[in-house]
């Protein structure tokens, strides 16, 4: 990379406030934004981002804010990671697209072949196999379709808090209809919704949470009718809930003994976010299908759907892709961001930045009867605020602790499906100086609230 291209992308990894959030030159294009771009592409926090690198993004007032959201899981090694650019700009000098059911090109194979690799479960004698896509929810509706195509069957469960996306399908699978799917019907057919694990809520052991989510599919579906079983490991809008110990394995078993096809949805938990490549792995699982997108190249619109060979070469030549699936300036990002994770040791810093903010974080609850819990693995965390005394769901507080925090230069997010968590969702390059930061302008936000 060149200097001078160096020089534009390296930027001081801190906060600086230097005009009231949103500026006046963000306020101004968020006027002329109003004119073309309909309500419905909603902005959570209208602030006009010129920059960026790492954790830090500069808006067109020059604030520097900490990003700890990371374009919802998409920069997880971080914003212009060097690396990255250098490869999709080499990429962008070969060839830029051709289309790989067409005349295809090895980044698309070394990509698939890194997720045949790192895919739990995945050996020579059972290998994994890759379609890429453009997004998660491109994946999800693959991925589903892939297992209808296996099974002969129709039916698709999820469960409870789930998200999947905003296509019909996807749309149709979240638990949390408005904004997602409301006004948009009619919804897809033959998805069955089930009680999911939530410990702070049910207070249920895993076998117990899976046993009360298998009767309910038995009940209301049939195992026999089931393609397929969406399963986020820790869901993310939902409220980045971890599931009991023992649930999506005894989930698992129950999926193998009546030929359902066990998918996990990885477009936000994935690619290293929560202290391995995928989060299944730290729950004994070796599903039948993983689906990645998200942090999978480094902030280039690109989504995979691993799975077991028989299940995958189960549809006919022609059957799966589309124009820009697994397009190669994306495909040689993603190279670039599966080389990083293990040259910058990125497995070790979520861990390092799970110890650090959850220390912060449960100080905070110390002082805060309204943070009920501190939850999430690696950098893949929340607060759940509810009104002290109880378990009832504080979004107005939530809402406030964001907009103070914005304000001072921090960017968060909420989820749930009240809106009663915050999220974290902070680059693997985030200082523990940063870090330590978020926490204190958090401290003051509780404190203004």
């Amino acid at each position: 990379m060149s200097e001078a291209t160096l020089s534009e992308t390296s930027i001081p990894q801190q906060r600086l406030v230097v005009t009231e959030i949103p500026g006046p030159r963000s306020r101004e294009i968020h006027e002329r934004r109003r004119a073309v771009v309909p309500p419905g592409v909603h902005s959570v926090l209208p602030v006009y981002i010129e920059r960026s690198h790492d954790a830090i993004v500069v808006d067109v007032d020059g604030n520097q804010l900490v990003d700890v959201c990371g374009g919802i899981g998409v920069t997880t090694i971080g914003h212009t990671d060097e690396a990255v650019v250098a490869a999709a700009t080499a990429q962008l000098n070969k060839v830029t697209h051709t289309l790989f059911t067409m005349t295809p090109y090895e980044p698309y194979v070394r990509v698939a072949e890194y997720l045949a690799q790192h895919v739990p479960g995945s050996t020579p004698e059972q290998p994994y196999k890759t379609l890429l896509m453009n997004s998660g929810a491109e994946a999800v509706e693959n991925g589903v379709k892939i297992a209808r195509k296996y099974t002969g069957r129709p039916g698709v469960a999820v469960l409870e808090h789930a998200y999947h996306g905003r296509t019909l399908l996807t749309s149709s699978m979240n638990h949390k209809a408005v904004p997602y799917a409301y006004g948009y019907g009619p919804r897809a057919g033959d998805i069955y919704r089930a009680p999911n694990s939530y410990p702070l809520h049910d207070g249920l052991t895993g076998p117990e949470a899976a046993a009360r989510t298998i009767a309910h599919l038995e009940k209301t579906a049939g195992a026999e009718d089931l393609a397929c079983l969406v399963v986020e490991p820790i869901q993310g809008e939902g409220g980045f809930i971890v599931p009991a110990e023992g649930y999506l394995p005894a989930l698992a078993e129950w999926c193998r003994e009546n030929g359902i096809v066990f998918i996990a949805d990885e477009v936000q938990a994935g690619m290293a976010r929560t202290g391995t490549v995928f989060s299944i792995e730290q729950f004994g699982v070796e599903p039948d299908i993983v689906l990645t997108a998200k942090g999978i190249a480094g902030g280039l619109p690109l989504a995979g759907i691993t799975g077991r060979a028989e299940i995958m070469d189960k549809s006919q030549p022609g059957g799966l892709g589309g124009t820009f699936g697994g397009n190669p300036v994306a495909c040689a990002a993603a190279v670039a961001v599966f080389e990083q994770l293990e040259a910058q040791s990125l497995l070790a810093e979520a861990k390092r930045i799970e110890a650090r903010f959850t220390a912060g974080l449960n100080r905070l609850k110390e002082q805060y009867p309204a943070i009920a819990e501190v939850r999430g693995r690696g950098a893949m965390l929340a607060v759940e605020l509810v009104k002290p005394g109880t378990l009832e769901p504080d979004a107005d507080l939530v809402a406030k602790v964001i907009d103070y925090a914005s304000r001072n230069g921090v960017i968060l997010l909420s989820t749930g499906i009240y809106n009663q968590g915050i999220r974290f969702l902070p680059s693997l390059k985030m200082s523990d100086e940063l870090i330590d930061d978020v926490i204190d302008v958090l401290e003051a936000a509780f404190a203004a609230a």
